[in-house]
């Protein structure tokens, strides 16, 4: 059973035994706005159609899923835009998300490591074009001066689009009466540090968007040709009003065809023409559908089109086959109306799929995201159903990018899923979200759950070796001990069948009770005008120590040494990105007596022996060498995060909300840990500058210990017979 991460420090992992591309490929990452897994052709909509049900077409998606592989178990990290991004873009579920939980619009992103700044030390080039949402200020407004967490603050070289998600809510930016709340006054659209929405004239989102992603690979090609580049594209359809364009896709796709950029003002595009809000697809338009259904598949086929259209830009290019594409949505479908028309109907298409639930249900309709992935020649064509979440593309872009993943990142590579080959390494896919509403009454759904409470949910997944996948979900969460529903989503993916009640269920139900509180910190965080989120039931509840406790420990940690550089602290299961040995220390050591070479990468990992129950704070200092970094993980949840924005020779403390900015600094502070008496898996990862040996110092405080440095009998570890780099250390 998988309780935690191992440590794979051995040959395998040093030499890497999964396939990596022999350059650096490029990375587009396409992000859609509240597309249903069900809305895909390929996935269900072919279906609906065999049967003579209303259905959309996907023609350009099916071919890229014909082309590569379909992930069809993959998980957004929260049924909810800006939480879903946040988790998608800091590399953490969340459980872990410093800022961004349950409904936090625009809250700014943390100051830490995001797909962008990772790509970025790598060698790429970085350009957000789209939907941020995540940047600070106010809901309805901000700037590149005004928002701490601004894209071109968070990575990314270039960013083309909606900084705050509510400009998000317009297709047609100037045409559309702004919102009120707006800040500027207008739906805003930024070209870096310039709003340019008085130039947008009858630009219609999907097509302003892809035209200038377009554009900006044209550029990347012909400027910088021997540099890879990642793309984050992030439209806005089909969210919001059910806006559709003004005209027919053009002509052709690629270089000379499809969307053009020509960055004329008052006409940006070459579809900036015609009547706004009035162009529905030929194939639909003499349905006799809703208008909305009408509006809502014509947002369908033109996101079809675009990808289409930057498929063949790649081709055109010469660089399709160094590049992968990813194409996924951010939650489940919405029900919403919005300033315009008719809100959308999820019934109609069944855009939810064979599930329950639509955005905001943690059910899986809410959660499983349509997910293609096409890199010719590296990914294996076909169908894939290994549980994966948005937190698994930072360790995915890292591993493609030959770097590892920072150790704070909770997701694992997923090269070895994409490719076939090598065994993948287990994943966490969890979440926790709280929402006032209730789960839509559709006759499709599970009776008990139309307009069903949601209020605190959560989810945790429970995987033997990959199979016999079991999720444990609950909602209108009381305490830590309300029970969780089991559903065995391999053969149950509609969750019928509770299994709670059974043997096994009772079994798995203790491990998911455990589990949910070894995985994540409270949120710990007070914006200075927004106040605070993501306050949960369970949130001091004692987090258990292993089980079963370990027998016949020895004094002092295990450890491993590489004498190397890394840009921060590299994820213990990725050391191999690092093409060094890696030594195991001649004996089980105290790590904060221990001097560190300089210049070396160092992983301690055993136990700490707590010995009361109740709450701790944990601080660590290292010493003053330029490039000194360290991260601590207890069981699978962050304890110390001294990495990306720490300064050598500074204590740093356990707190959750380490890297927060915008914070108010009389309410934000460091909540305690929560902890059962008993021996807790520790890791301990510490970069060493280059310039000088140091050393580490460990403190603590907790029930009866006033703040004093971590006695040396307080860490433990499990002799291990044999090559200790080859044997698991956590159980």
């Amino acid at each position: 059973m998988h309780f935690m991460r191992y440590l794979l420090l051995f040959a395998a992992c040093i030499t890497c035994t999964h396939a990596a591309p022999e350059e650096k490929p490029n990375i587009v990452f396409i992000l859609v706005d509240d597309m249903g897994w069900g809305e895909l052709g390929t996935f269900h909509q072919n279906q609906r159609a065999a049967k003579g049900q209303p259905a959309m077409q996907t023609p350009n998606l099916d071919t890229m899923a014909k082309e590569g592989l379909q992930l069809r178990r993959h998980y957004s990290s929260c049924p909810v835009c800006a939480p879903a991004r946040a988790s998608l873009f800091s590399g953490v579920h969340q459980g872990h998300a410093e800022t961004v939980r349950d409904n936090s619009f625009d809250i700014p992103l943390e100051n830490s490591h995001t797909l962008a700044s990772v790509l970025k030390q790598a060698g790429y080039s970085t350009a957000l074009i789209g939907k941020w949402g995540l940047a600070g200020g106010k809901e309805s407004g901000g700037s590149p001066e005004t928002s701490s967490a601004y894209p071109t603050k968070r990575g990314f070289d270039y960013f083309f689009g909606y900084l705050d998600h509510i400009a998000g809510h317009r297709h047609y930016s100037k045409d559309d009466p702004h919102d009120p709340r707006s800040e500027h006054g207008k739906n805003a659209v930024w070209d870096n540090d310039r709003i340019v929405t008085d130039d947008c004239d009858k630009c219609y989102s999907t097509d302003l968007l892809t035209a200038r992603a377009k554009k900006w690979i044209i550029d990347q090609k012909k400027e910088q040709p021997d540099k890879p580049f990642f793309l984050a594209l992030t439209l806005i359809a089909p969210h919001a009003a059910l806006e559709i364009p003004t005209m027919a896709y053009p002509q052709g796709k690629g270089l000379k065809g499809g969307l053009q950029w020509l960055g004329t003002p008052h006409k940006l595009i070459n579809t900036a023409e015609g009547k706004t809000d009035s162009y529905i697809y030929p194939k639909y338009a003499n349905n006799k559908w809703p208008e909305s259904a009408k509006r809502h598949a014509t947002m369908i086929a033109r996101i079809d089109d675009a990808v289409g259209d930057i498929l063949q830009l790649l081709k055109d290019l010469k660089i399709d086959k160094n590049t992968i594409v990813i194409f996924t949505s951010d939650n489940g479908p919405h029900n919403e109306g919005s300033f315009r028309g008719p809100a959308q109907d999820p019934t109609f298409f069944q855009t939810y799929g064979p599930f329950d639930g639509i955005k905001r249900d943690t059910w899986e309709g809410g959660m499983r995201e349509p997910t293609l992935v096409r890199y010719p020649g590296f990914v294996k064509k076909g169908i894939s159903t290994q549980p994966s979440q948005f937190h698994d593309w930072m360790a995915t872009f890292a591993d493609l990018a030959g770097v590892p993943s920072p150790a704070r990142c909770d997701g694992v590579s997923l090269v070895p899923v994409l490719t076939g080959k090598g065994k993948p390494t287990p994943g966490i896919i969890y979440t926790e979200y709280w929402q006032t509403t209730k789960t839509p009454n559709y006759k499709d759904f599970k009776e008990n759950r139309r307009n069903g409470v949601r209020q605190q949910e959560q989810v945790i997944y429970y995987s033997e070796d990959g199979k016999n996948n079991y999720k444990g979900v609950r909602l209108n969460i009381a305490d830590e001990n309300t029970p969780f529903e089991i559903y065995d989503i391999d053969k149950d993916p509609g969750e019928r069948n509770n299994l709670a009640g059974t043997k096994a269920g009772a079994a798995m139900q203790q491990w998911m009770q455990n589990r949910i509180l070894q995985i994540r910190r409270p949120y710990d965080y007070t914006h200075k005008n927004r106040g605070t989120f993501a306050q949960r039931p369970y949130d001091k509840a004692l987090v258990p120590a292993a089980a079963p406790q370990p027998k016949q420990t020895e004094q002092g940690l295990q450890g491993v040494q590489l004498k190397t550089a890394c840009p921060w602290v590299p994820d213990s299961r990725s050391l191999g990105k690092l093409n060094t040995p890696a030594q195991a220390l001649p004996a089980a050591v105290d790590p904060a007596s221990t001097e560190l070479p300089a210049g070396t990468v160092t992983v301690y990992y055993g136990y700490l022996d707590i010995p009361k129950d109740g709450e701790y704070k944990f601080y660590l200092t290292l010493d003053d060498v330029a490039g000194s970094k360290a991260y601590v993980r207890m069981h699978d949840f962050q304890l110390i995060d001294a990495d990306f924005n720490y300064i050598p020779g500074k204590e740093i403390d356990s707190s959750s909300a380490i890297n927060t900015t915008e914070a108010n600094p009389n309410k934000t502070g460091l909540k305690a840990v929560p902890l059962k008496a008993g021996k807790h898996p520790i890791e301990i990862t510490v970069v060493q500058g280059e310039k000088a040996p140091g050393h580490m110092k460990l403190s603590w405080e907790g029930p009866g210990i006033d703040k004093q440095p971590i006695s040396a009998e307080r860490f433990q570890s499990v002799k291990i017979k044999g090559n200790p780099l080859t044997a698991p250390w956590r159980n």
